[in-house]
């Protein structure tokens, strides 16, 4: 396995399209009707929700917004947004206040959630929308042997090194409610993982998101070994059926904010 760059594998990405792409669709089914204004997707990797925004909002500017070139470039390729700007999200700013921020399985990456939400929803018309998903999977196998195995193979890498925590809903609801009308709710996915000929199937959904941390500290052998020892980690927890195919539980946060002032 060639060592992992810094910018996204879309490719392994785009793998579990539908499974990545339903939480999208049940965030958007909740974002009410935004006041005039242009629609933001911020963090839009490969354009998943591109569609389906440009659907609900179809006379309005459509911007992604995302750090990753090799994502922008299939996203672009669909000839969906108006507009791309190639941008770390924790310093973005629109040149104007816009109607809808809407961010999929993005924020989670990112730390201080609080500050971070506060500075979002500064960017909002009166009666604009902030809807943003994020998963809440720490504390499930799935997430937490990865830094585990990390943990016990590379102790001099990885000693202390956790990921983002993703608070939990009461917690999100307390940051938001102070700038406008609130809605926050978890869902839990049941994801059917087909079978694959190169690893367990959880440890190819995680291996180009949660799992992208670690392999990018690691070379290539380093990171042979260490999927080897994830993908038996992993088999205790999410048995294989005798098609080879696991059934991944996947918790996720949502939140579609109203600003006050409309």
């Amino acid at each position: 396995m060639a060592a992992t760059s810094n910018d996204w594998d879309a490719g392994s990405y785009d793998r579990f399209r539908r499974l990545r792409l339903r939480p999208a669709m049940d965030l958007l089914a909740q974002v009410p009707t935004v006041p005039d204004g242009d629609i933001v997707d911020l963090g839009c990797g490969s354009g998943a929700a591109a569609t389906a925004l440009r659907k609900r909002f179809p006379n309005r500017r459509l911007i992604g917004i995302d750090r990753s070139r090799t994502m922008l470039e299939q996203a672009e390729a669909l000839g969906i947004y108006d507009t791309m700007h190639e941008a770390d999200i924790a310093h973005w700013a629109p040149t104007d206040p816009v109607a809808l921020i809407f961010s999929n399985a993005v924020l989670h990456w990112l730390p201080d959630h609080g500050p971070l939400l506060r500075r979002l929803q500064s960017m909002l018309v009166a009666g604009g929308s902030l809807a943003i998903q994020m998963p809440r999977q720490l504390g499930r196998p799935s997430h937490d042997l990865i830094y585990q195995t990390a943990h016990a193979m590379f102790p001099e890498r990885f000693d202390g090194v956790v990921p983002v925590q993703v608070a939990p809903p009461t917690v999100l609801h307390q940051m938001l409610a102070a700038f406008g009308s609130v809605t926050v709710w978890e869902t839990e996915y049941l994801q059917h993982l087909p079978a694959s000929q190169i690893g367990h199937p959880v440890r190819i959904f995680t291996q180009s998101t949660a799992a992208r941390p670690v392999l990018t500290e690691l070379d290539a052998a380093d990171q042979s070994a260490f999927l080897t020892q994830y993908d038996a980690a992993l088999l205790e927890t999410y048995p294989l059926d005798r098609d080879g195919c696991a059934l991944m539980p996947f918790r996720r946060q949502f939140a579609v904010l109203t600003k006050a002032g409309a």
